[in-house]
């Protein structure tokens, strides 16, 4: 059929991808090499000269406190004007070993990590020095004896402070060796770098004019063609070019415009046959526990003689089957759909009634609007059976029904166990998965409600959950006010 279509006069037929793979890969190759070795060596010494630069401001702080801190602390406590129990020495030294192991952690230099190890050894000594000023104080000994031992200490920590200045001096040599290597790198990378740039910018104009050549227009005409698909002209045919790779393109792309229609609309067609067979059958797996459960429930309630309660079970469980048949209908009032939960609580209610209570609340006003069919009941079996039946103590279940910016509006709250944030996260992709048993294995029951909504109302139609772990959950959707005549 495509015999007619009209060739582009083009060079004789020819193969572009050994040109163009050889082409990416010598240009990819050039372009990355060369960037990332400049990246790698500009972080290493970047992050060791940053380094160096930190552990210097530190040492310097540190200096500063063991000149006159400690000293200082120690006078007052000497000359009487504060106890011992009271001075900061000891929380001064603390932040000063402290400080020195820090910056002994992060120093490579053989040397200065030397000079720190001794600083820290003189630390130790100077702590010592403390405690006996520390003895003397407590056993009352004369203030010259004091004051001979705040000697030692003075001298102790101006040993320290030497070192210390030392220390600066050496890691300041070393920072500025490391920027001399930093700034050869610099420039001997920049050279390289602007040889290959130039040399792949060569190759690359060349590459590009020689594949332009070749391929330009019919690139284009395909382009437009697409063009046309894409914004609904199924009519459009694109030209046969005389390039090898594009003349199938070319007549593939012409059978899709043939019968791009025909398959999007049997798939259309296919796709909601399927998935209102996979509704169906995924609905008929939410009742058969719950009649086995209500029929057990008839039975031992008739066995103890609570025909009351019996009789109230048999007609919630009667109008609940009827609700749910509807005579085969997908649409029923909104006043259908509360009264089926209503009924389905109520037999709820008889067998758990030790942990549950529960109130419905909807605007009678709404009463008559269509609404899918059951769509509350699964969020609210979920409710009790994922959240109440898991926590301790009563459980409240509460069912709401109300208008809101032209939308029925339903939620379905609960106070049990919740849900975690990973739980809750894990729920929510399961909603989104394209069939259930994709996300989370046992919600079919919200899964069901989800792709029911959106099957009917449109993908704009979803559940919205919310939950708090061991304080409840609530989940809700809304739908238009007239979506269907019942």
């Amino acid at each position: 059929m495509f015999a007619t279509f009209r060739r582009s006069r083009f060079l004789p037929m020819t193969s572009l991808s050994r040109m163009l793979k050889y082409s990416y890969t010598i240009i990819i190759v050039l372009m990355l090499i060369l960037p990332v070795t400049t990246i790698l060596s500009s972080l290493a010494q970047s992050a060791q000269y940053d380094l160096m630069i930190s552990n210097v401001s530190k040492t310097n702080r540190i200096n500063q406190i063991v000149k006159t801190d400690i000293s200082n602390e120690l006078w007052d406590i000497v000359a009487g004007n504060r106890r011992f129990e009271e001075g900061r020495h000891y929380q001064i030294i603390n932040s000063i070993n402290q400080g020195l192991q820090e910056i002994l952690e992060t120093t490579s230099v053989t040397g200065n990590r030397q000079m720190l190890e001794v600083a820290g050894r003189a630390m130790n000594t100077l702590s010592n020095y403390v405690g006996r000023i520390g003895l003397q104080i407590q056993y009352r000994y004369p203030v010259i004896e004091n004051e001979k031992l705040l000697d030692e200490i003075r001298g102790v920590a101006a040993l320290v402070s030497d070192i210390l200045e030392e220390f600066i001096v050496l890691e300041i040599e070393s920072a500025e060796r490391t920027n001399e290597r930093i700034k050869t790198m610099v420039w001997v990378l920049a050279v390289f770098q602007t040889v290959t740039v130039l040399g792949v910018a060569g190759f690359a104009i060349f590459a590009l004019q020689s594949v332009s050549v070749m391929i330009n227009m019919p690139i284009k005409e395909l382009e437009l063609f697409s063009t046309k698909i894409a914004s609904g002209d199924l009519e459009a045919r694109a030209d046969i070019p005389r390039i090898q790779e594009l003349e199938n393109l070319a007549v593939n792309l012409n059978t899709m415009a043939v019968k791009i229609r025909e398959l999007i609309d049997m798939n259309i067609l296919e796709q909601q046959n399927l998935q209102k067979s996979e509704m169906k059958a995924l609905q008929a797996q939410i009742t058969p526990h719950f009649l086995y459960n209500t029929l057990d429930t008839i039975i031992w309630l008739a066995e103890g003689k609570q025909y009351d309660q019996v009789i109230d079970i048999t007609r919630a469980f009667s109008s609940f089957f009827r609700i749910s048949l509807s005579r085969g209908r997908d649409w029923v009032t909104v006043a259908d759909e509360i009264a089926h939960v209503e009924n389905y609580l109520t037999i709820q209610k008889i067998r758990y009634r030790d942990i549950l209570d529960y109130s419905i609340e909807y605007d009678p006003a709404m009463a008559s609007y269509p609404v899918l069919k059951l769509v509350l009941q699964p969020l609210v079996e979920n409710a009790l059976y994922h959240g109440i039946k898991n926590k301790r103590g009563r459980g409240v279940l509460r069912v709401r029904a109300f208008r809101e910016a032209g939308q029925l509006r339903f939620s379905v709250e609960d106070n049990g166990i919740g849900m975690t944030e990973e739980r809750l996260a894990e729920v929510r992709r399961g909603l989104m998965a394209d069939r259930e048993g994709e996300g989370v294995a046992d919600m079919y029951g919200l899964y069901n409600v989800s792709k029911r909504l959106q099957l009917y109302y449109g993908k704009d139609v979803f559940l919205k959950i919310k939950s708090v772990h061991r304080e409840g959950t609530v989940v809700s959707f809304g739908v238009p006010q007239e979506a269907q005549n019942v």
